[in-house]
């Protein structure tokens, strides 16, 4: 076996990609390689070659080739929302930004690529874009699990929070292990770049003296004995301060004005908020410009598809959001709670297959605690992931009834598009339909139902 690694290993080797690639490093320039490609330099700064066609050294323009601002965000919750918010405030700054997200490519705001791509894929691919001059690159747990880091060095990483998700795999079974595997992304950060944290994140605070560049903070609580140290070293914090937040000195406004926070209802995204300003205030962005985006950013479905979009359809409140671990089904669902009135309360309930049993059942346990009036079980297409059609659904009823939920309130579709029309055809005027839709074409495809029942000024019943 060894002698055959080894017979393979050298039929692949490529010592001129390996020339090239000390080559950048000796001149401090970031390279990018895969199967297919090898670039030097990012965005507008770089230049990009097959892999089978490498240029030689002499006939490389090396002055024309630099770095450009990047920041790397990862966490448990929050990672899309705070990466379209900071890519808003890049653009808002005047950069041609490119972002990487669950949802696809984008450049300057529109997408060019449709699908997954916040692994390493998608940063490679927004770092050799020719327009780039900022990359805001979302970085999931999977893709640094499975393929590392694309990103050899970043100006700012962020890590939003560790939540309990995704346990069972690649060996990762508690929060510390999970931490860990996040915090990869503070590995990119030079000593001169700024390493984001949640300062209310227990986890991630016995963390933080493992890194050595700079550190920015943020936090929810006006006494935070971490934000606190941080401010008397000089660091950037931002925090929530009755009831405005504050960067550093700077009042970036009322929390309660700003769309994203939902009248200051949705903790979570305020959290996002507070991140998103720690890391365009670490690339360089005015502080102008980053109370400006806070003002607006959310006011439009558009600002941040699939993350709490709001409709009034027929006379019912309909809410979607992703949510797709127990704390943020618990965030999305306190949200959903302080915004209904008198009417009912119906719940779209699904959950990817490799979860392990006892976390969907967590999730079962956090949507009975709501005491939703009709639940819909759902699959979420293209996340069976080896279980059976109908298998985490049947996890899910059952554990819901184990909770207190009468079986009567609790049916199956398994499509879910046809899911959330089936809550349509429940719900009665008043009624607060809580959607949280997880592939990306399912909620193109409930954005689009919900434009043409409004458009047609369709009526419950």
């Amino acid at each position: 076996a060894f002698h055959t690694l080894g017979k393979i290993a050298t039929a692949e080797s490529n010592p001129a990609l390996i020339e090239l690639i000390g080559a950048a490093d000796e001149k401090k320039l970031p390279t990018y390689y895969d199967d297919e490609f090898f670039s030097i330099g990012e965005g507008q700064d770089s230049q990009t070659w097959a892999i089978d066609a490498l240029p030689s050294m002499a006939s490389i323009e090396w002055e024309k080739l630099s770095r450009i601002p990047t920041a790397l965000i990862t966490g448990s919750n929050g990672k899309t929302t705070t990466t379209r918010l900071v890519a808003a405030m890049c653009r808002q700054q005047g950069w041609h930004t490119g972002h990487n997200c669950t949802d696809g490519l984008f450049l300057d705001g529109i997408c060019y690529e449709a699908g997954d791509y916040s692994g390493p894929m998608g940063a490679r691919s927004i770092l050799r874009n020719e327009h780039v001059q900022a990359g805001i690159l979302e970085t999931a747990r999977g893709g640094i699990l499975r393929r590392g880091l694309a990103v050899q060095s970043a100006n700012v990483a962020a890590v939003t929070n560790i939540s309990a998700d995704h346990f069972g795999e690649y060996g990762i079974h508690d929060l510390s292990g999970l931490a860990d595997v996040k915090l990869t992304v503070a590995r990119a950060v030079e000593k001169n770049g700024v390493l984001v944290l949640n300062a209310d994140d227990p986890e991630l605070m016995k963390k933080a003296d493992r890194f050595q560049c700079r550190h920015a903070y943020f936090s929810m609580a006006e006494n935070n004995r971490n934000i606190d140290a941080l401010k008397k070293n000089g660091g950037t914090v931002c925090q929530l301060v009755g009831g405005h937040l504050l960067l550093d000195d700077v009042d970036l406004g009322i929390v309660a004005d700003m769309p994203l926070s939902m009248g200051g209802s949705a903790k979570y995204n305020i959290e996002n908020l507070a991140a998103a300003a720690c890391i365009a205030a670490s690339l360089g962005i005015d502080a102008s410009t980053i109370r400006s985006t806070l003002e607006r950013f959310g006011a439009a479905n558009s600002d941040n598809p699939g993350r709490l979009q709001r409709w009034n359809i027929g006379g019912a409140n309909v809410m979607s959001d992703y949510a797709h671990n127990p704390e943020g089904l618990h965030g999305f669902l306190s949200i959903v709670q302080k915004l209904k009135q008198d009417g009912r309360l119906a719940l779209l309930l699904g959950q990817a297959g490799n979860r392990e049993d006892k976390d969907i059942r967590e999730l079962a346990k956090v949507a009975a605690s709501f005491n939703p009036d009709f639940i819909v079980l759902k699959d979420i297409d293209g996340f069976i992931r080896g279980r059976e059609p109908g298998e985490v659904a049947l996890i899910l009823q059952a554990a819901l009834v184990e909770c207190g939920i009468p079986a009567s309130r609790i049916t199956t579709q398994l499509d879910e598009v046809e899911a959330v029309r089936t809550i349509l055809n429940w719900a009665k005027a008043g009624d607060m339909l809580a959607l949280p839709i997880h592939s990306t074409a399912g909620r193109v495809e409930v954005e689009a139902l919900m434009q043409t029942l409004s458009d047609q000024n369709w009526q419950i019943g």
